[in-house]
């Protein structure tokens, strides 16, 4: 995959997702920060970890994928995240998320300033708004970067409308689920019920020119500049849902930001994220030719 070299920045909770019998390395902005490596993006990652083995685990799992620590800030009073995660029959995940934990307590500095000035995109989520430490940090980080992408990531009770809304009117790019998008269209007043019109419905409210929504099995609809792009998604067989739509929102980034058409872009970003279905955990291998080879395929 040719890319320009562009530069990411990524924000909020690094953790590891406990199942029944094993845990995995996850978190949304940190699937997101892997995925966007491995396109040859320049990514960091602003976040913090426990003074313990999973902090260790962590940041050793960085400096495998060649992404710098140095704004990985270590606690001596928090443990790293942890989220139990329970799969159904279907493969979808509901998370139980401990609180406080140390990406919990995330402090700016000026080095993560001058980072995020720097990048082409900032990339980060609502769980980190549910603590005032994290949430004072990344405010003060979305008024100097450059191209803001609101993951939405809604995870009850870690959430506010307020701090929804704020977050959605500070972002250039909003990726919701489906189930997202209707519940927070209802929280701004919305009366539509359609998908395509609630998407205008937030993009007007919040002054957002590109909203992304996924469907699940049934693909994606993406807004952007003015104009509807839609995938109807690829049959495969589901192993677990779990990192799926930050891989898609790795890929669609990317291609987007090399200037690549964007229904072009948005099938790419489909295919990525069925590959992950149809693997354990968030962050599985994905080669260039096995995405060019899923393609071909459909």
């Amino acid at each position: 995959m040719t890319t320009k070299k562009l530069k990411a920045v990524c924000f909020g909770e690094i953790l590891f997702d406990t199942f029944l019998k094993h845990k995995k390395i996850g978190g949304a902005p940190l699937n997101v920060a892997s995925r966007l490596k491995s396109f040859g993006i320049d990514v960091s990652m602003i976040s913090a970890v426990g003074n313990d083995e999973n902090g260790k685990e962590l940041l050793t799992y960085f400096k495998n994928l060649e992404i710098p620590i140095n704004s990985i800030q270590v606690k001596e009073n928090y443990p790293t995240g942890l989220v139990n995660v329970q799969l159904n029959e279907k493969g979808n995940a509901s998370y139980d998320i401990t609180y406080p934990s140390a990406w919990d307590k995330i402090r700016l500095s000026i080095e993560d300033t001058e980072l995020v000035k720097d990048a082409d995109f900032f990339v980060f989520g609502s769980l980190a708004s549910r603590d005032e430490s994290t949430k004072k940090t990344l405010s003060q980080l979305l008024n100097v970067a450059n191209y803001k992408i609101f993951d939405v990531n809604l995870r009850v009770p870690h959430y506010t409308e307020e701090a929804l809304k704020e977050l959605m009117v500070a972002a250039d790019f909003i990726k919701f689920n489906d189930d997202e998008l209707f519940e927070v269209s209802k929280y701004l007043g919305s009366n539509h019920r359609s998908l395509e019109q609630n998407i205008k419905y937030i993009s007007k409210e919040t002054n957002t020119a590109a909203i992304c929504v996924t469907l699940g099995s049934h693909g994606a609809v993406l807004y952007y500049k003015g104009t509807f792009y839609n995938n109807c998604g690829f049959k495969v067989d589901v192993l677990d849902t779990v990192g799926s739509g930050d891989s898609f929102l790795a890929s669609l980034v990317t291609k987007l930001f090399n200037e690549v058409d964007p229904q072009d872009a948005l099938n790419f970003a489909c295919a990525v994220g069925a590959i992950v279905a149809q693997n354990e955990g968030a962050n599985p291998i994905i080669t260039p030719l096995e995405i060019e080879q899923f393609l071909k395929g459909f």
